[in-house]
């Protein structure tokens, strides 16, 4: 498939994907929506990727949200399937089997928070800005902001972000939970790229069904979701990766994981 919005490099296990649409801030329109959707569907079966990075192309935005003058031709239904095929792009990120680190360069307001909150891990550059601004144009969210966004803060501070669309720096972020970590700018490539790498040198079956037992158990209540932990803590012990990684324990060297 040749990519026209996204710019896709493979290197030592880690895919990064560039939203690639400087000139309109990589706003999000269909086209873009379904490029990615494609990437992420590849990578996913791509054996030899083992941890995944979105960046957006230029030094001023991540993804500025999605593509207003896109949007300002939809109707009622037109506007329901754009947010749908967001949703599951979105949801295909969030539940892929390898992790996922949005590397936040510039604004990510909007559908570009929705984007980042989609991913397991977000790294952002002093530059970053994060809001949910769709209230001001007399939108919602509709990429999943409402539900993701009350999930990683608190469901008040989550409101207070949706209903205001107000943006937060990245330190606010940081404070608040939105970001895991603040970086200069021109270091934010190379430090996700050092955390993928460090990702990539673990057992990377132990690493898939780690972000499966978070996120699965998010939407059980507790006894269900330790007994889920019980039930891959035990799956693990099937593996080969499992017999490497504890051989190479005792024997004192580097183990090689085979992703079996």
């Amino acid at each position: 498939m040749e990519l026209q919005n996204l710019i896709l490099e493979k290197e030592d296990g880690i895919a990064l994907v560039t939203i690639n649409r400087p000139k309109v801030l990589n706003a999000l329109n269909a086209d873009l929506l379904k490029e990615l959707e494609a990437v992420v569907d590849e990578l996913e079966q791509d054996g030899e990727v083992r941890v995944v990075i979105i960046t957006g192309a230029g030094d001023k935005a991540f993804v500025a949200g999605a593509d207003i003058a896109f949007m300002s031709g939809l109707n009622p239904l037109e506007a329901k399937s754009f947010s749908q095929l967001g949703q599951r792009v979105f949801s295909k990120i969030e539940n892929m089997s390898k992790p996922v680190i949005a590397a936040v360069n510039g604004f990510a307001l909007g559908g570009g928070n929705e984007l980042a909150m989609a991913c397991d891990i977000r790294i952002a550059s002093e530059k970053a800005r994060f809001g949910q601004p769709e209230v001001q144009l007399g939108l919602i969210a509709g990429f999943g902001g409402t539900q993701r966004l009350s999930r990683i803060v608190n469901p008040g501070l989550a409101k207070e972000i949706l209903f205001t669309a107000d943006q937060y720096d990245a330190e606010t972020a940081q404070k608040i939970g939105l970001v895991n970590h603040v970086v200069p700018a021109e270091e934010l490539i190379n430090f996700c790229k050092g955390m993928a790498r460090r990702i990539a040198a673990r057992g990377p079956v132990a690493v898939r069904l780690s972000k499966e037992a978070v996120n699965q158990g998010l939407d059980m209540d507790l006894d269900k979701a330790i007994a889920l932990e019980a039930d891959l803590f035990g799956l693990v012990f099937t593996t080969a990766d499992r017999k490497e990684g504890i051989s190479a324990f005792l024997e004192k060297r580097k183990p090689a994981f085979t992703n079996k």
